[in-house]
């Protein structure tokens, strides 16, 4: 999924952004070797949605210039991506996407209280500080635009901001919310107040919310806004946001560090002696 950050000549995405690796390295102690980290962090992005099906991969020396490792370390992970069939490698093409693995499920979605997310979303925002990395309007993402319901290309507000606890990266959101409700906001409230506060001053009622919870690895761009070493392992939000009509209204993804955050569940037996979900189910920080 591709990000927006100011710079001196624009608004241009992160993704093309040289990452200072002074402060977002693969040259740790870690015993894997760098090709593997790599790897890894490659295959994250495709199995999570952020390279499409069809999409061109960067250039081996973007990625060179992003991990700060040599051609041979970015080939080889190259390779590993093509002998596990995710991707397809031609001279003169470069290296496209040809498959994903899909997530399966077993069983039914575990059901929560939507009046105890909403809560966990307003003390989350009032014990922490946000800094906007970007607050634009811009043609959805192909990946943006299905999970919205939404044509090609419609256009979207896209923000992008780190949350902080104790002055240290808590989380990095990036929001895609329907541009007749982001005419509603500026980024300067988005700053002082909770996405979901600013959704019901437009008076709209959140009816449903669809949430996946997942596993990922810090790419360089995260890695720099989090404060952590590219490969680290955060835990991986996307959530959809639906009013009383079925329309979605915002897609958020969040990545948060995993020693810095989980996420509670407490379960009881109802009248009708099934195991459900409290409605205190809560988020847990530290730092």
């Amino acid at each position: 999924m591709t990000t927006l950050k100011k710079t001196q000549n624009g608004t241009v995405p992160v993704s093309h952004i040289h990452v200072n690796l002074a402060d977002a390295s693969l040259h740790d102690k870690s015993p894997l070797p760098l090709y593997h980290r790599v790897y890894v962090v490659l295959r994250e992005l495709i199995i999570g949605g952020h390279y499409q099906i069809g999409q061109i991969l960067p250039a081996e020396a973007e990625l060179m210039q992003k991990f700060g490792v040599s051609r041979i370390t970015v080939k080889r992970a190259l390779d590993e991506l093509a002998a596990e069939k995710l991707v397809s490698r031609s001279r003169g093409r470069g290296t496209m996407v040809t498959q994903r693995n899909t997530s399966q499920s077993v069983g039914a979605p575990i059901t929560a209280s939507i009046e105890g997310l909403f809560t966990n979303l307003s003390q989350i925002a009032d014990k922490t500080t946000v800094k906007i990395q970007s607050f634009e309007y811009l043609p959805a993402p192909a990946f943006v635009a299905q999970q919205l319901n939404l044509p090609a290309d419609t256009v979207v507000q896209c923000a992008s901001r780190v949350r902080y606890l104790n002055k240290q990266a808590f989380s990095h959101s990036v929001s895609y919310v329907i541009e007749p409700v982001g005419r509603t906001f500026t980024a300067k409230d988005l700053k002082s107040l909770a996405l979901i506060d600013l959704l019901k001053r437009a008076g709209i009622v959140i009816n449903r919310v669809q949430q996946a919870i997942g596993c990922t690895l810090a790419d360089p761009d995260s890695a720099q806004l989090l404060n952590v070493q590219i490969g680290s392992p955060l835990l991986r939000l996307h959530r959809v946001f639906f009013d009383q009509n079925e329309r979605a209204i915002n897609f958020s993804q969040i990545h948060y560090p995993s020693d810095r955050f989980e996420y509670c569940m407490a379960w009881s037996r109802g009248s009708d002696d099934k195991l459900q979900i409290e409605s205190g189910t809560r988020t847990s920080f530290s730092l």
